[in-house]
C-alpha cells in the first residue's frame, strides 16, 4: 500500500510495472508459465544488479540499497547484502 499523502509512489510502482511488461510479455511469446517466470527472474536480476540509473546517481538499484544500508542501517530490518543471490544463499 502507498503511504498517505505520497501519491507519487503509486506512479513509481506503475512505471516499474510498465518497464517489466515492456521487457517481457510485450516482446516475447511464452509457451508456458514456467518460461515467463524464468524470464522475469532473469530480467529482475539484470535490472537490479546491472542497470545503472540516473535517478540513483549512476548506481544500480542493489548498489543504492547497500549504500543506504551502510549510511542508515536503522531503516532496515534485514541486511540487504545477505539477499544477494550467490555464495551467501
Amino acid at each position: 500500500l502507498t503511504k498517505v499523502k505520497h501519491p507519487w509512489t503509486n506512479g513509481q510502482v506503475e512505471r516499474m510495472n510498465r518497464t517489466i511488461k515492456e521487457a517481457t510479455v510485450k516482446r516475447f511469446h511464452y509457451d508456458d508459465h514456467t518460461q515467463l517466470c524464468i524470464h522475469l527472474a532473469d530480467f529482475i536480476a539484470a535490472y537490479n544488479f546491472g542497470r545503472r540509473l540516473k535517478t540513483l546517481r549512476g548506481l544500480t538499484p542493489y548498489e543504492f540499497i547497500c549504500k543506504q544500508w551502510t549510511d542508515e542501517p536503522e531503516l532496515f530490518k534485514i541486511d540487504p547484502i545477505h539477499q544477494m543471490p550467490g555464495l551467501n544463499t
